[in-house]
């Protein structure tokens, strides 16, 4: 028997360096509004990272709110990962 699919989940982070303390949470939705939270960031440009593990601890946080520290080793990985593909084009 299939297990049901849960449907796709989206976060995005904003993060500016200097400015803040630790990145946010800029937008989350599952579904039509992931879709969309994806589509946004393929068109402007911004690295989409996938890795439903860290999703699943994204999607609980509110917009606005900062990630906690213990994911701090895991995003600042994925920033660094697409700060270095951004700066080697």
């Amino acid at each position: 028997m299939k297990r049901p699919q849960k449907p796709q989940q989206a976060v995005a982070l904003n993060y500016k360096l200097g400015e803040q303390s630790a990145p946010t949470v800029a937008a989350k939705g599952q579904g039509i509004i992931a879709e969309q939270i994806i589509a946004l960031a393929e068109e402007s440009g911004v690295h989409i990272h996938e890795s439903p593990e860290l999703v699943e601890l994204l999607v609980r946080l509110h917009v606005g709110d900062e990630i906690p520290e213990a994911l701090y080793r895991a995003i600042a990985e994925v920033i660094a990962f697409a700060y270095s593909l951004k700066h080697d084009t």
